[in-house]
């Protein structure tokens, strides 16, 4: 009787070869994925060292790496932007923008998801329509014409008013975390009474956390980096510029000299706020990251 021999040799060799391009599939991602990180921290980086040079050597070049370690440009950049008062203005505007854009656009959120209503699609539509039509210069005179009317173009408040308009991409976001959450709890929520108010605030909002996280970095980091609409507002009312339209005064010196070691100084200052916020929302990127990887 014959016996048949499995050829395991065979097998093994068969499989070598598809581990090895395998390994050099991963080889190659991580390489991209390095040299990617490289090109967009290099100018981050660039800039840190440089906001430790002195005006001269930023302008000789050549070196990345300070000679002279001047950390007096901190306090100096403080000092000539008037960072305190323009921080805080900052602050105000994105903080009060963030607020403002998640409870309009989480409510109109509830609303599109769980409700049906005349002109539904239609408000779908134009909420998408406007993700692709700018906001640009083009639209800032009807805006501050707007203002105007409303006695708010001599404030942030009018600035904040219209950064809360557009809130369609936050809107979308929310939209796509609300799908995700069943439509039983709000069955049961109002089989013991509750009304839609108390099903949004009490169920619906605590459950949209990750999806707030997510919408509160993104509109903290636009409204923290606007900077046409804050000069356009506050240039009869400097005292209530923001720091991106205060990092200009840093341009030029008393004696008109640039000052492109206070200028670096001062944006490297500005990121704080984001790295902060972004620490903050971390959490809500793993759990949003987490879902879609189980989807």
């Amino acid at each position: 009787m014959k016996t048949e021999v499995i050829p395991h040799v065979q097998t093994n060799q068969k499989r070598k070869p598809l581990r090895t391009g395998k390994l050099g599939g991963q080889l190659l991602l991580w390489i991209f994925l390095i040299a990617t990180a490289l090109l967009i921290l290099f100018p981050i980086i660039v800039t840190l060292f440089g906001s430790f040079m002195s005006n001269a050597e930023i302008a000789t070049g050549g070196n990345i790496l300070p000679s002279v370690w001047h950390f007096e440009n901190y306090a100096e950049a403080w000092v000539q932007a008037n960072f305190s008062r323009f921080t805080w203005n900052s602050l105000m505007l994105s903080g009060m923008t963030t607020i403002g854009t998640l409870i309009v656009a989480s409510m109109a959120a509830y609303v599109v998801e769980r409700m049906n209503f005349p002109g539904k699609a239609l408000f779908v539509a134009i909420q998408a329509s406007t993700m692709f039509i700018s906001i640009g210069a083009v639209v800032i005179r009807p805006q501050y014409e707007l203002m105007i009317k409303l006695h708010l173009h001599t404030s942030l408040w009018g600035v904040i008013l219209i950064l809360i308009s557009g809130h369609a991409y936050i809107f979308f976001i929310l939209l796509s975390f609300l799908k995700g959450i069943s439509r039983e709890l709000d069955e049961a929520a109002r089989i013991d009474g509750c009304s839609n108010a108390g099903i949004f605030w009490k169920i619906i909002l605590p459950l949209l956390r990750p999806g707030l996280g997510v919408g509160a970095l993104f509109t903290f980091c636009g409204a923290w980096n606007e900077y046409l609409r804050p000069l356009v507002f506050t240039m009869n009312t400097p005292e209530l510029q923001t720091l991106t339209v205060g990092l200009s005064y840093l341009r030029y010196g008393a004696s008109a000299a640039v000052q492109t070691h206070y200028m670096l100084a001062g944006a490297c200052l500005s990121i704080l706020p984001l790295l902060i916020v972004y620490m903050l929302a971390n959490k809500s990127f793993m759990q949003m990251t987490a879902g879609s990887l189980k989807g």
